[in-house]
């Protein structure tokens, strides 16, 4: 093959060769642009995904706000509701406590009726007069009537026929507070004896013992203060007696047992006034020094 031929075929296979490689590249151009497409199409729906998304979310939100408002609402009519409950529960205590007050005081009325009535007997026969034997000779002879005698005079504790703890004890308690201190002492004895079981019983004892405080009479002092702890455990003086008889102890001399009394109200009544004031007291007690027996 001559060089000419040679050109020549190589030129023809040029020729051929040339419209290929833009068919090629426009084959690949519209590939990617399908695919660019594509991506346009995938990510129109993935916005439109998302902007559902956001208003599910807002409808999620919308949906929680309501009912966060609902469970306040419920919490606070149910608080409301157990606050008007708590009235009510606070009314009808307070009731229930004036009821229990007045029964209590009917039934102090009713054993000093009860008193009154068995007393009767006795207080008609010591108010009779004494019987006559036979005829006066006096009368008879017709001289004048002889002088009777004056009729005893009683000197017993007063009567307390008819008379109830509620009023025996004011009283007596205002016996206590004009400064009688022996005629209070008589009416809260005779309240204790004609009404043993009332719940004034303790409080009787205990003021028995601050009017001995106040005569100075303090071992009777210590010794009445010391029955209210011994007899009437649930009285609400039962811390005062206890703090009281401290002072009665301290003040005749007795320190040790002073302090005792004042530390077993700290301890058993922590967190009452009487405990207060023995804390003071003791350490007023370590800073001075007892009294002169």
């Amino acid at each position: 093959m001559t060089m000419s031929t040679r050109l020549a075929v190589a030129a023809a296979a040029l020729l051929l060769a040339l419209p290929a490689h833009p068919a090629a590249q426009n084959r690949e151009h519209q590939q990617q642009a399908a695919e660019l497409r594509i991506l346009q199409e995938q990510q129109q729906q993935l916005t439109l995904a998302i902007s559902q998304l956001a208003d599910a979310i807002k409808a999620l939100n919308t949906r929680l706000d309501e009912a966060s408002a609902a469970t306040r609402k419920g919490f606070a009519d149910q608080e409301l509701g157990i606050r008007n409950m708590s009235g009510d529960l606070s009314a009808i205590r307070e009731r229930t406590q004036e009821t229990d007050t007045r029964i209590r005081t009917l039934r102090d009325e009713i054993d000093a009726l009860r008193t009154t009535i068995s007393s009767l007997p006795s207080l008609i026969s010591q108010a009779a007069p004494p019987p006559t034997d036979g005829v006066d000779p006096a009368a008879v002879a017709g001289g004048p009537p002889p002088v009777s005698a004056a009729p005893p005079v009683a000197t017993g504790p007063p009567s307390t026929a008819g008379l109830s703890p509620s009023r025996m004890f004011e009283s007596a308690k205002s016996d206590y507070f004009a400064g009688a201190f022996s005629l209070a002492i008589s009416g809260f004895e005779a309240l204790m004896r004609t009404f043993p079981r009332s719940d004034l019983a303790g409080e009787a004892q205990f003021y028995i013992g601050e009017s001995y405080y106040a005569q100075k009479k303090l071992p009777e002092a210590v010794d009445a203060y010391g029955l209210v702890l011994q007899n009437f455990r649930n009285s609400p003086l039962v811390p005062d007696a206890y703090r009281k008889r401290g002072q009665a102890y301290f003040q005749t001399g007795q320190v040790d047992k002073a302090r005792e009394s004042w530390e077993a109200v700290i301890k058993l009544f922590p967190e009452s006034d009487a405990a207060r004031l023995a804390k003071q007291d003791l350490e007023r007690a370590n800073r001075t020094s007892p009294p002169a027996k």
